[in-house]
C-alpha cells in the first residue's frame, strides 16, 4: 500500500527522460503563425516547415499544433503542394503564442517496468521570462495530455510550477543531463524559477526526469541571435550528449580552425571539464 503524503514522482515510478535518438512515434512542430518570430523573413518560413515535414514524415508520424481550422487548411495547402503523405501528419488545434515547440511542448518520459508506458512531464513555460504572451503556449503540455491520452505529471517546487524548456536541457538516456547556470540559475536575467537554489533545480530534475547526475556550464556560446525569441545560454547551441561518454560541440564544427574565435575558445574551455564528470 502506498504510503499518505508520499509524493509519486516519475523518477519515483521509474520513468526516465529518453535520449532524442532513442526510436519515437512522432515529431511535434508548431505551424508558424506568429510574424514577429521571423521579422521582415515570415514569407517563406511556412514553406520551410513543409520541406522539414516532407524529409520527417517517411519514417515517422508529424503531429502538428495548429491554432484553428483555418490555420490547418492552410498547412494543409502547403504540404500538399510540397509533396507530403498526409497521412503519415496528424493535426491538433492546439492554440500557441509561437511556434517553438522544443521548448513548450510536451516532454516525454518513458520506463519499461513494470510495464512499458509513456507519460508527460508538464512543466511550467513564462515566454523565456521575457515576452508577455505565453500564456497558450504554457497550456500545450496539458492540452497534449487529453489528445493523447496518456499520464501528465505537473512539475512542482515548494508549490510553484517549476518552470523549464526543452532547449535548456539535453540528456543522454542513461541518467546524465547537461544545462547551463546562465539560462537555469541566473538571478536577474531572464529568471525561470526565482528563488529556487542549485540544489533545489537539481532536485527537480533528478525527480521529474529521472536524472542522476547533472553536469552544469557556466555559460552559453556567444551571439546565441540566430532567431530573435531565443534566449542565452542554451545548452543545444554549445553542446550535445552523443551517447555514453561523448559530447559534441556542435557550434565547433564551423571554428575549429580559428583559434581566435570566440565560441571556439569556450568549446576548448567547457568540453573537458564535461568529459571529465560524465559516467555514462
Amino acid at each position: 500500500m502506498a504510503q499518505k503524503g508520499v509524493r509519486k514522482t516519475p523518477a519515483a515510478l521509474g520513468y526516465r527522460l529518453p535520449a532524442e535518438w532513442e526510436p519515437h512515434e512522432a515529431t511535434w512542430i508548431g505551424w508558424p503563425h506568429n510574424l514577429s518570430d521571423w521579422p521582415g523573413k515570415f514569407a517563406p518560413i511556412p514553406w520551410v516547415y513543409g520541406e522539414i515535414v516532407r524529409k520527417i514524415a517517411p519514417g515517422e508520424i508529424v503531429r502538428i499544433l495548429v491554432n484553428s481550422r483555418a490555420h490547418e487548411k492552410q498547412a494543409r495547402r502547403i504540404l500538399r503542394r510540397v509533396g507530403v503523405d498526409l497521412t503519415r501528419v496528424e493535426f491538433l488545434r492546439i492554440p500557441t503564442n509561437r511556434g517553438w515547440t522544443r521548448d513548450f511542448g510536451p516532454m516525454f518520459v518513458k520506463r519499461d517496468v513494470p510495464r512499458p508506458d509513456v507519460a508527460i512531464v508538464d512543466f511550467g513555460f513564462n515566454g523565456w521570462a521575457k515576452y508577455p504572451n505565453w500564456q497558450k503556449d504554457n497550456k500545450v503540455a496539458s492540452l497534449a495530455v487529453r489528445s493523447l491520452g496518456c499520464r501528465r505529471f505537473q512539475a512542482k517546487v515548494r508549490g510553484r510550477d517549476f518552470v523549464l524548456e526543452g532547449g535548456s536541457i539535453d540528456g543522454n538516456g542513461g541518467g546524465t543531463l547537461l544545462t547551463t547556470e546562465e539560462c537555469l540559475l541566473d538571478p536577474a536575467v531572464q529568471m525561470r524559477n526565482p528563488g529556487l537554489t542549485r540544489r533545489e533545480t537539481e532536485e527537480a530534475l533528478r525527480e521529474y526526469l529521472g536524472v542522476k547526475n547533472v553536469l552544469w556550464l557556466g555559460k552559453g556560446i556567444a551571439g546565441d541571435v540566430a532567431v530573435p525569441v531565443r534566449p542565452a545560454g542554451r545548452i543545444g547551441d554549445l553542446v550535445r550528449k552523443a551517447g555514453s561518454g561523448q559530447n559534441l560541440g556542435e557550434q565547433g564544427i564551423g571554428v575549429e580552425r580559428d583559434p581566435g574565435n570566440e565560441v571556439f575558445q569556450l568549446l576548448g574551455r567547457v568540453i573537458p571539464g564535461i568529459l571529465g564528470q560524465c559516467r555514462n
